[in-house]
């Protein structure tokens, strides 16, 4: 095996796994564990694409994506955050792992030191370090809201660029408007590039999320069309890069995966007319996140942040334990309940945390509530 392929593992893939291993088996598993819509895409994504399948080819598209839904993700800026975009800058990706892969490839070289604040989505720091580069960690306070600050930034030392989510896997936590200014003005006064992950911008509950291109036209975002739109096994995403970045993004995305997949990109296109069934759902998930924030503090599991947006509550289980990987395993094998284990996110804290994804039924959210609060009371 080589030094790249020596990575950690992404935790929550794994309790997913054994989830699904024991759901088909025939027990009853309540699913807190992954970041996955329970519903699945829209139904204008599905018939958008059984009518391309019946009738189109469906060979490649443009390495870039395909032209036609590149403007109407610029048209959706324009409607949600009165910005200009041109379609040109927009790139297609595989899913929003794609996009990071394609991003960091075309910013930095070998050896490069990203900084990212700890907890994070484990992803980051993987695809980094498989990249050869190096996730520069920095301890994000609960007083922040467990989010880059520009004060970390000059704890960083030394850094190549920066990574920033809002809302943030796995907090839901979400920077201010005027906190996100800050962090573009202090990236471009350090002339670093900064990432902007916004894969789950439209779900949020009190505060629309702001883009970071809203302050910084240089800025690299990446969103993706699986959270919102839930379309998690399509794997769609795009990347708004600044213009000097696309030729490169191109030659990259050229080579190595050729095009997206383009039945994905037609799906893509239908779910970008399905704004209301997202925003019912977005309803649902608001009303499952009011339940977990009331129920969880009584069990002994307080939310750590307020989750703003995104459909995660990290939780406090140290009254429960100090050990939150041996406590995942204990709740899936005697409360049948999945969830993720803090340290997937934060190698030292996270061991007395765990995040719940409330992105399912309400009613399995219940019947979760339950059975933790018969293991709590045991």
């Amino acid at each position: 095996m080589t030094q790249r392929a020596a990575i950690e593992p992404f935790i929550a893939m794994e309790v997913a796994r054994e989830a699904s291993l024991r759901a088909a088996a025939g027990e009853s598993i309540v699913r807190f564990d992954v970041g996955q819509p329970h519903w699945g895409a829209p139904a204008a994504a599905l018939a958008a694409a059984e009518k391309a399948m019946r009738s189109e080819a469906l060979g490649y598209t443009e390495g870039l994506g395909a032209m036609v839904l590149r403007r109407e993700i610029a048209a959706m800026y324009a409607r949600e955050h009165g910005l200009d975009i041109d379609p040109a800058r927009i790139v297609i990706t595989t899913g929003a792992s794609g996009a990071f892969t394609l991003a960091f490839l075309a910013l930095f070289d070998t050896a490069a030191r990203v900084v990212i604040a700890s907890p994070g989505y484990p992803p980051y720091r993987h695809i980094l370090k498989a990249l050869g580069m190096e996730a520069v960690i920095v301890e994000a306070d609960v007083a922040d809201g467990l989010q880059l600050t520009t004060t970390l930034l000059q704890q960083a030392g030394t850094f190549d660029g920066a990574l920033v989510a809002s809302p943030a896997n796995p907090t839901g936590a979400m920077l201010s408007r005027d906190d996100l200014a800050g962090l573009c003005a202090a990236m471009r006064v350090a002339g670093k590039p900064l990432i902007s992950d916004e894969i789950y911008h439209g779900l949020t509950y009190a505060t629309p999320a702001t883009t970071a291109l809203a302050f910084d036209d240089d800025v690299i975002v990446v969103n993706s069309f699986s959270k919102y739109w839930a379309m998690t096994g399509w794997r769609v995403g795009w990347i708004v890069a600044p213009p000097r970045l696309v030729k490169s993004i191109e030659r990259l995305a050229q080579n190595l995966t050729v095009a997206p997949p383009t039945i994905s990109q037609v799906a893509a296109l239908g779910a970008l007319t399905a704004k209301q069934e997202c925003e019912e759902r977005r309803a649902l998930y608001a009303e499952n996140r009011a339940l977990l924030l009331k129920e969880l503090p009584g069990l002994g599991l307080p939310p750590v942040v307020t989750p703003g947006g995104a459909f995660y509550v990290l939780a406090d289980v140290a009254a429960h334990t100090d050990d939150s990987m041996a406590f995942s395993r204990r709740l899936l094998a005697e409360a049948g309940v999945a969830v993720t284990p803090g340290v997937d996110f934060c190698a030292t804290r996270g061991r007395g945390w765990a995040r719940l994804a409330y992105c399912r039924p309400g009613a399995e959210i219940e019947v979760g509530i339950a059975r933790l609060a018969l293991l709590a009371r045991g």
